[in-house]
């Protein structure tokens, strides 16, 4: 089993800021497009940002001018700071590779991956 293990999550205000973190073990981003996705109760699986080993970097609407993904290859880890937070960015954050079918990334224990996610709660 890979080991993609996320931390970093909490509780904040509205307006505050938060770093998420996602260490892997067993597993090398060199050959994957990684992903930061997030579900919340009642909510589909949504992927939130990715980046691919060389660089190339997606996010979606919801989160763009607010959040950076970035990666440290040496440490084979991936970062997400989220800034400027809102009550709708509350979910659990799951690290996963964006080639996991849809929904995958958050149950990813299904697909041989480790990794619990993070909660995020931001309170108004």
């Amino acid at each position: 089993e890979a080991q993609l293990e996320e931390s970093g999550g909490g509780s904040v205000q509205a307006g505050g800021s938060l770093r998420l973190s996602c260490t892997a073990s067993g597993f090398t981003f060199d050959e994957s497009i990684m992903g930061w996705y997030r579900q919340a109760p009642g909510n589909e699986c949504e992927l939130v940002s990715s980046i691919s080993y060389d660089g190339g970097i997606y996010y979606a609407d919801s989160v763009k001018g607010r959040f950076t993904i970035s990666q440290n290859n040496a440490k084979n880890t991936i970062y997400l700071d989220m800034n400027s937070l809102n009550p709708e960015d509350t979910a659990v954050y799951y690290c996963a590779p964006t080639y996991l079918p849809p929904g995958g990334p958050c149950r990813k224990r299904a697909y041989n991956f480790s990794g619990q996610g993070t909660q995020v709660t931001v309170s108004s």
